[in-house]
């Protein structure tokens, strides 16, 4: 983050970070301009007691610890306390990094210090009442920390510096729906054939949204366009043809709608790598996915396996406690890959048998985010369900193990974050979306509610 808070001020800040911050960003640190960072003695203790064993965490820790130290080098003492000159590649030193120690000769409590929150904020108002004109900051991804850091006299701040939305509402998705027909809007255009496709190069207008590579255009009339390049004013558009997409076939699952089949045409492109899929529960994200996948497995032979991961709160710490192995440890967290496994195979005589009969001949690996960190997959198809829970940073760690001839499927709902300190800008779930909007190989796509049920689809609407 090149402008964090009141970077514009003239005097520097002294910017304390607690210890989600670095979590969600181990590289936190660098991102001050020339400020001052402080870590407290408070957060190192936390990051040191999370940065081993199946915390879902601990690599982050790990990352953190290993930066912070990096920048404090050789430094003595006094000059770890003073501040060291960070150093930011060929620009050299901008702004310094210190661990900030308590320095209370008596025993004196803002907030009862049972927390190690209010210990960090009590140091922030000591330091205050012994430097009454230092410019004090704390950021902090919790809410609650916040409030209460303010309520004691100290601004506060949410640290957003991979944030790169402000309004979920303005996060594309994937395809832009037009009234009427899309060619009222287009001043020119020149259409050519090319080996049975039909490609159109469109002059644009003020009538036409702003667009990406790989997203789609709708009209009421029904025309799919796929931009498939962009240049200056014009557009090169290549002409889908809505009948063929609806009766596309994965694994013998259709598509329900044109979203759906876009999605699921996306997930069988063998030139696509990165398929992001959002919506809400019971818009097809997962039945479309495993489909995809297994079809491209099992029929087309075009990857070796599948490897099925889901990020859920409290499953890395927890699943060392379950009996079994490894597998059969994911089972309880996976159980959608097998519902819809089951649904799939509804019309089959034995829908149990089926089932097991696939989990048996697919190649379909079950695996815990921490498996897949140090891991680079070949010739795979990586399925990461309930993506909304993971930070930017563990999103790139695991996005950056597809090796070659592997493809990311990326599931998500971000209504439904069960992540501490994750809200739906910033989730990784989002910066992915918008990071990868302009890839020549990734397309993301949000699906309409396609109902469970009349009683689901009445909850979602009334509750």
């Amino acid at each position: 983050m090149d402008d964090h808070g009141r970077s514009s001020s003239t005097q520097p800040i002294l910017y304390v970070l607690d210890t989600n911050v670095l979590i969600h960003d181990p590289n936190a640190l660098l991102n001050f301009q020339e400020h001052h960072v402080a870590i407290p003695m408070t957060v190192l203790e936390e990051l040191d007691s999370l940065k081993t064993g199946k915390h879902s965490v601990a690599a982050e820790c790990r990352q953190a610890i290993r930066l912070i130290d990096k920048v404090l080098g050789d430094a003595t003492p006094e000059e770890v306390e003073k501040g060291v000159p960070i150093q930011r590649g060929k620009s050299g030193p901008k702004g310094t990094l210190s661990i900030l120690m308590s320095k209370r000769a008596e025993p004196i409590t803002w907030l009862p210090e049972h927390l190690n929150d209010n210990k960090i904020i009590n140091q922030l108002v000591e330091l205050r009442s012994r430097f009454p004109g230092e410019l004090v900051v704390l950021v902090t991804k919790d809410i609650n920390m916040r409030l209460k850091a303010r309520a004691c006299g100290i601004d506060a701040e949410e640290y957003h510096s991979d944030q790169l939305i402000d309004d979920v509402d303005m996060l594309s998705r994937g395809y832009h729906s037009m009234t009427g027909s899309f060619w009222d809007r287009v001043a020119k255009v020149d259409t050519r054939q090319d080996h049975g496709r039909t490609w159109h190069r469109v002059q644009l207008t003020d009538n036409l949204p702003a667009v990406h590579v790989n997203e789609f255009i709708l009209d009421e009339q029904g025309f799919v366009g796929w931009v498939k390049g962009i240049r200056e004013s014009e557009l090169l558009i290549l002409d889908m043809h809505q009948e063929p997409l609806l009766h596309q076939e994965a694994w013998g699952l259709r598509p329900r709608d044109i979203h759906q089949a876009l999605a699921l045409f996306a997930l069988l492109d063998p030139d696509i790598h990165l398929v992001n899929l959002t919506g809400a529960a019971g818009s097809g994200k997962t039945i479309l996915a495993l489909a995809a996948a297994i079809e491209q497995t099992m029929v087309t032979k075009r990857y070796r396996r599948i490897i099925a991961t889901r990020s859920v709160q409290g499953l890395d710490e927890d699943i060392g406690f379950l009996p079994g192995t490894e597998a059969e440890k994911m089972e309880p967290w996976l159980g959608a890959i097998t519902d819809n496994l089951e649904a799939l195979h509804m019309d089959d005589e034995n829908t149990h048998g089926s089932v097991d009969y696939i989990l048996q001949k697919v190649p379909l690996q079950f695996k815990s985010l921490n498996y897949i960190r140090g891991r680079s997959f070949q010739q795979s198809l990586i399925l990461i369900d309930e993506c909304q829970n993971l930070t930017p940073h563990q999103m790139k760690t695991i996005i950056t193990r597809a090796g070659a001839g592997s493809k990311v499927i990326c599931l998500g709902n971000l209504a439904q974050i069960d992540t501490p300190y994750l809200s739906a800008t910033s989730s990784g779930l989002t910066y992915l979306t918008e990071r990868f909007k302009d890839f020549p190989h990734g397309v993301h796509i949000t699906l309409q509610g396609v109902p469970r049920s009349i009683l689901a689809e009445y909850a979602e609407a009334h509750m």
